[in-house]
């Protein structure tokens, strides 16, 4: 999702605007705050436990922490991105808000903690059809190596769109 944002952030805007030209920069911006709510993983080093609301899926998987964090991106990165503060908010928290509800389409865990921290409740959506992969160094496995090509093939158009050459 952060190639695509970082795609779609670059192009011209409805008023003439020229899109930046660092398409690369704003790629890998998106990028990273796409995979941001999984920082997540630390509790498990810290002995926090997974259906803590600090744990795996809680807190980070927030709207709240998607509208904070996109916020605070926006703020420090907006000049160098020569964009509008509010234009770069919005994708920012869109990205980052992306990840938990893709996180709900997945097929295990405990679900996500989309209203922390109103609610503590987890999320799932009503169809789960992406396989959950498996967390840390069990990734690298057949049944990781499984679950990256289901993702490969899922995603397929999302990386088509985000990485087709641009037009001059």
């Amino acid at each position: 999702m952060g190639l695509l944002a970082g795609r779609c952030f670059q192009r011209k805007e409805k008023s003439g605007t020229p899109p930046p030209q660092n398409l690369g920069a704003s790629m890998l911006l998106f990028c990273w705050l796409s995979v941001l709510p999984d920082i997540d993983v630390v509790a498990f080093s810290l002995g926090i436990a997974y259906s803590d609301p600090l744990g795996h899926r809680g807190a980070t998987h927030s709207l709240v922490f998607a509208l904070a964090i996109g916020v605070a991106a926006a703020a420090s990165a907006y000049r160098r991105f020569v964009s509008s503060f509010g234009r770069l908010a919005v994708f920012c928290f869109v990205v980052i808000a992306t990840h938990p509800l893709l996180d709900a389409l997945t097929d295990g865990g405990l679900g996500v903690e989309l209203f922390w921290p109103v609610s503590t409740r987890r999320f799932f959506a009503p169809f789960r059809f992406i396989p959950v992969a498996p967390i840390g160094a069990r990734f690298l496995s057949a049944a990781g190596l499984s679950v990256a090509l289901t993702e490969l093939v899922y995603f397929a158009p999302v990386f088509a769109i985000a990485l087709w050459p641009r037009s001059k």
